[in-house]
């Protein structure tokens, strides 16, 4: 005969304790000794069967996945309906769950330690009886951290593009448990700061030493430069590990969190993360940095969103999108190709000379005051390869007009000279200023998927493609395609810029 199977879910606000989950006296109630008024909101989590029937002797894989939040300590058991105890048994693979005998029998599951899981598996095999009835898989999570992740929503446990740090702290004394976790090929960092500016900062650092190593270090920062390294204090349980260049690491402090204006671990903080490169156990410049939106209470468990991009850094990027994918692509393809179409004079001058010369003049003008937004908004030097492309976009961009104030005339034996040179700086131009508009991309697109540097890559496509065809044969229509695709491409990269 079959039976069915309910779901049924339960939460409990906070789980400070029994990191081992050994939890056997929560067997008969599954309510653990946490002294905390439950949960009464929808549970953060979903429990699934992969059958809704079963007969005597079946397996059946049962699995506990958290919504956005992850879940730490958890408790899982099938029971009959309007039943009091456990039914059937569990296997269990993997180091994050484990068996209880609940009743003579591995029962139930539970967790093993106070790391974050994101979902568990289990197989439950029912019971050989011709008395069973309908029976209900429970479970009941806690959730008791900070948690702050890129991409949003990301899985680290899945996701190996994932940086996720979490911060929880203790009601019993002033112990803070910290994790943190990401692809590095140096050092990853935890910061508490009261602004989202780099300088007077309390700072956690994984990476490796002078041997390759991986070692947990404390500094504090005092301005836009390599932090101080300070004496570890009263931490513990340390541990640290690298996989496949992802780092890891989790510990306990009991050191209060220091800054310039507050010295109490109760106090709201922006939380920062950090990755970059390390040279003979001396960390590097960041390449990349994450920051709360918001300051955030470190002793109330939530999920906190990353900051959105300044509106001067949205409107950098946005003029060098538009200066080198648009205006600067249409100035090189009225030299390139309408020499011969646009001839006439106006002003002394050929109309596409003109034409060319107006698009390349705003080109350069954009380059200028996105490369004066950026440095007026960092006040410093960032690191990383996009600032050294921009600047040697710039460059170079401001040699082209220079170089071709002084040419000498159609006519004279030297021409071909500054005809190639000026041809070859246009292509290494638009070489480096691609190669900067994607490293930025990189650094603002916080989805998954990473579209905006999907939606680059086709735009880069689109316009090498139509290069090709007029190339082969300069037609109207040809023209009027690059035109409305690059309009295209260049809206939705705007848009998400916008977004970011």
């Amino acid at each position: 005969m079959d039976r069915y199977i309910l779901i049924i879910v339960c939460v409990l606000r906070v789980v400070r304790c029994y990191s081992s989950g050994e939890v056997t006296e929560a067997c008969d109630n599954m309510t653990p000794q946490h002294f905390v008024a439950a949960q009464r909101s929808p549970a953060p989590f979903s429990v699934t069967s992969d059958r809704s029937s079963f007969k005597e002797g079946d397996e059946i894989t049962v699995r506990l996945m958290a919504d956005s939040t992850p879940f730490i300590g958890f408790m899982l058991q099938a029971r009959a309906v309007d039943g009091s105890s456990p039914m059937g048994e569990f296997t269990v693979t993997g180091g994050e769950a484990q068996l209880l005998s609940c009743n003579g029998q591995p029962s139930a599951v539970s967790h093993t330690s106070a790391s974050a899981k994101f979902s568990i598996q289990g197989t439950w095999r029912a019971p050989i009886s011709d008395d069973s009835n309908d029976i209900q898989f429970s479970a009941g999570c806690g959730s008791s951290k900070v948690c702050l992740r890129q991409p949003l929503n990301c899985n680290p446990g899945v996701s190996p593009d994932c940086y996720f740090l979490s911060v929880m702290t203790s009601t019993r004394d002033t112990a803070i448990h910290l994790e943190m976790t990401g692809p590095s090929d140096g050092y990853i960092a935890i910061g508490f700061s009261d602004d989202q500016i780099m300088g007077n900062d309390k700072i956690f650092i994984c990476g490796r030493d002078s041997n390759g190593i991986i070692q947990l270090q404390h500094a504090h920062s005092t301005g836009r430069r390599r932090p101080d390294i300070v004496p570890l204090g009263n931490v513990s349980d340390v541990e640290s590990s690298m996989k496949d260049d992802i780092i890891s690491c989790s510990f306990t402090t009991r050191n209060p969190i220091s800054t310039q204006r507050s010295v109490r671990s109760s106090s709201p903080y922006y939380l920062m993360f950090a990755h970059g490169p390390t040279s003979n156990g001396e960390i590097g410049r960041h390449t990349s940095t994450f920051i709360s939106d918001t300051k955030v209470d470190i002793s109330r468990p939530q999920v906190v969103t990353n900051a959105i991009q300044p509106p001067i850094i949205k409107a950098h990027g946005a003029l060098m999108l538009i200066a080198w994918m648009t205006t600067g692509s249409l100035g090189m393809i009225t030299a390139r190709y309408l020499k011969g179409v646009a001839k006439g004079k106006g002003c002394w001058k050929d109309i596409w000379f003109l034409v060319h010369v107006f698009l390349m003049t705003l080109t350069v003008a954009a380059t200028i005051i996105a490369l004066i937004l950026s440095f007026s908004h960092v006040r410093g030097w960032s690191g990383g390869a996009h600032p050294v492309l921009g600047c040697a976009v710039m460059i170079l961009a401001f040699f082209q007009p220079t170089a071709a104030m002084f040419r000498c005339g159609p006519q004279h034996h030297w021409r071909f000279l500054f005809n190639w040179s000026h041809a070859l700086n246009a292509v290494a131009i638009k070489v480096l200023a691609v190669a900067a508009i994607f490293t930025g991309l990189s650094l603002i697109d916080s989805s998954e998927d990473k579209w905006l540097l999907k939606v680059m890559g086709g735009f880069v496509g689109w316009e090498a493609t139509l290069y090709i065809l007029l190339d082969a044969c300069v037609a109207l229509i040809l023209l009027v395609l690059f035109f409305l695709g690059n309009m295209a491409f260049l809206v939705a990269l705007l848009v998400g810029i916008g977004m970011s």
